[in-house]
């Protein structure tokens, strides 16, 4: 049997290797470069739209954990991540160019994948298994015939890009290396703001000409990525508890922390790139240029991209999903990455990891039980396969997702760190017992590397 899985960007060629890698062979779609997006610069598998970073590797945060989880079960995309890694402090950042090389690499290598350079506008769920992970550029097309066996309105926000300056036009006698707390590597390139400075560039920002909105759009932002105009707008000093935070980030030439900060996060391993971190935005980019030279150590600033913003698309899973991540009514069609309802790269590549074991599970005729709710794995799917239906927003992974702590543990514990490795310890046994079920009793397989 062959099953089809629709989309190249991360969900999908983590869910097509996953599936080959158990002896199944896959039709990989990808509609680029014949069908182009508003967002994608590239025809490349896992192009990187927005940051380049898969967030923290710190030890017993949740990000952490869902990365755990992932790598035990020997996530390929991860290690195509891990071996294009940047500096970046606590965070598992990437070069894209690199990181999308390995994974096409990996792809061509893989004789139980074939690839197909086409849109597909039609879905028969009589016709074999089909993984849906088209992303939230989901064309027109297949959205509309999405929609028809969903049997409900797609839901919809607005994301946004962050520019990236080129390294040698950074002026690097005004800012500094560091990560905050001194946590990890002193990876990022910090740009310190005086009271005055924050304050001309605040009401540069908040003054600037935005992008026209269309008479179609209702530009609903994502909290968890909003544009720095509009976090702006919420109060003169919400920048600097939120992109712009100062705190732990102590100036090592003056001894002091600044009144705000921009931090700089490495694009690339050559390090001739940088992304300002938290700053995307939906600013004409002639303003983007004049505001950004505003910022210390950026005054001659050379922008390789700078900020814009796109329609991200994905279904209203609590209504349609099973926690197997299959629709109720057509079990041979599966969703994964964000049109199902998660939000993140690291989210987006997990729930591929999942279809894909999911979908190779019913092809061989075995009935895979859901992953476990105790786990961060189970516990993102369990929140968009449960949520509220009428008001359904995409999530990415936290603590709030996963179970809590009985209440004579929290009672007996106080501490929010020593809390979180209780439940994360809890959570790494329940994946390792439903894994090693899944995987016939097996040791969790190592990810296999990827030549350079």
């Amino acid at each position: 049997m062959t099953i089809r899985v629709i989309g190249g960007g991360l969900a999908g060629p983590e869910a097509a290797l996953t599936i080959a890698r158990r002896g199944l062979l896959v039709d990989l779609y990808e509609m680029r470069p014949v069908r182009t997006t508003p967002a994608h610069q590239t025809a490349d598998f896992g192009e990187l739209v927005c940051s380049n970073s898969l967030k923290s590797e710190s030890e017993f945060t949740a990000p952490w954990l869902l990365k755990q989880e992932m790598r035990r079960a020997g996530s390929p995309l991860l290690a195509c991540a891990d071996q294009s890694a940047v500096p970046a402090g606590h965070a598992l950042a990437v070069d894209r160019v690199e990181f999308s090389r390995l994974l096409n690499a990996a792809i061509e290598a893989d004789p139980n994948i074939r690839v197909h350079r086409e849109e597909v506008t039609q879905l028969d769920p009589e016709d074999g298994i089909t993984i849906i992970a088209s992303g939230p550029l989901t064309s027109a097309t297949l959205s509309s015939e999405i929609a028809r066996f969903t049997g409900s309105e797609h839901l919809a926000f607005y994301d946004s890009i962050s520019p990236i300056v080129d390294a040698d036009t950074i002026d690097m006698s005004r800012v500094y290396f560091a990560a905050r707390w001194d946590k990890g590597t002193a990876d990022y390139i910090n740009c310190p703001m005086s009271r005055e400075e924050y304050d001309l560039f605040y009401d540069a920002l908040v003054s600037a000409e935005q992008v026209q909105e269309k008479e179609w759009e209702k530009l609903d932002y994502f909290e968890g990525c909003l544009p720095i105009e509009e976090l702006a707008r919420r109060g003169r000093d919400t920048l600097r508890f939120g992109p712009m935070k100062p705190v732990g980030l102590r100036d090592p030439r003056t001894g002091k922390t600044p009144w705000a900060v921009v931090q700089l996060r490495c694009e690339n391993l050559r390090a001739d790139s940088y992304n300002l971190v938290g700053f995307q935005n939906h600013l004409k980019y002639g303003e983007q240029a004049r505001i950004l030279r505003l910022i210390p150590g950026l005054e001659n600033a050379k922008f390789l991209r700078y900020g814009q913003i796109h329609r991200n698309t994905y279904i209203n899973a609590p209504r349609v999903l099973s926690e197997t991540l299959n629709l109720r009514s057509y079990p041979n069609i599966y969703f994964a990455g964000q049109i199902s309802g998660v939000e993140g790269y690291t989210e987006s590549i997990a729930t591929g990891m999942l279809a894909g074991l999911y979908a190779a599970a019913r092809a061989a005729g075995i009935r895979l039980a859901p992953v476990p709710r105790q786990t961060a794995l189970g516990s993102l799917v369990h929140y968009i396969t449960h949520a509220e239906g009428k008001r359904f927003d995409p999530a990415n992974i936290t603590f709030d997702l996963l179970v809590p702590l009985d209440e004579e543990t929290r009672r007996r514990i106080r501490d929010k760190k020593e809390r979180h490795r209780i439940q994360c310890e809890r959570a790494l046994a329940a994946f390792d017992a439903w894994h090693g079920v899944m995987s016939g009793g097996a040791p969790s397989a190592a990810p296999a590397s990827v030549s350079s």
